[in-house]
């Protein structure tokens, strides 16, 4: 299983982005799915979750500037960022609770994806 995280790059405060994150390999579900950012010596923090009937939540400094969604045929998280400032600068993270099929059982693990830099600068 693999997470391919996307959509990344500068862009001017005030402007707006789109992160795409998509799973493939042998997944029989997707549960939970969501967003973190990681800025330069910081830890690693909630942006934003889904769960797989479409349930959100969000972090303070997000919420009305952000949204997340998701396309399960395409197995595949979205984050559209507005708004953005220079406080929302960090490497992106999509993370994912993949349920696997296997021997006869379903077996679900965390996944994480590769970050997708974000850098708002004028």
């Amino acid at each position: 299983v693999q997470l391919q995280a996307s959509g990344g790059g500068l862009v001017q405060p005030g402007g707006s982005l789109r992160l795409s994150c998509a799973a493939s390999g042998s997944i029989s579900n997707l549960n939970d799915m969501g967003w973190y950012r990681q800025a330069p010596g910081k830890q690693r923090d909630l942006v934003a979750t889904i769960t797989s009937g479409g349930s959100t939540d969000y972090a303070d400094s997000v919420k009305g500037r952000f949204i997340i969604s998701r396309d399960n045929a395409k197995n595949t998280v979205y984050l559209q960022m507005n708004s953005l400032e220079p406080e929302d600068m960090a490497v992106y993270y999509c993370n994912a609770d993949v349920v696997t099929y296997y021997s006869g059982s379903y077996f679900q693990h965390n996944y994480w994806g590769q970050g997708t830099l974000v850098t708002v600068s004028s």
